[in-house]
């Protein structure tokens, strides 16, 4: 758990334990496989999934917010290699302002 955090920590400081551990939670089994425990930000099916799953019903967001929400994470994290699902999916939900809705 506390890599999780401090992978978040990176991009945001301030992030909520409480909600990473959510996160964690939600994605339960997922995170054992490295494949699946990643993003990939060039891959369209992927961040279609992302959407559809995540966005929209996880954070009910859909449309051109949630593709909004998507590239400007992507743009954050474009120097990392390895993008934490983790971290990608708390950023999402930070920056279409549903962090209150996984605490």
């Amino acid at each position: 758990m506390t890599d999780y955090l401090a992978d978040v920590r990176k991009y945001d400081s301030g992030a909520d334990e409480a909600v990473v551990k959510k996160i964690v939670s939600h994605l339960g089994i997922a995170l054992r496989n490295r494949d699946s425990a990643l993003v990939s930000c060039s891959d369209p099916e992927e961040l279609e999934r992302v959407k559809e799953k995540w966005c929209g019903k996880k954070l009910g967001v859909t449309g051109a917010a949630a593709d909004k929400a998507l590239e400007k994470v992507c743009a954050a994290m474009a120097d990392d290699r390895t993008k934490s699902r983790v971290t990608f999916y708390y950023l999402t939900a930070k920056e279409l302002d549903k962090l209150d809705a996984l605490a």
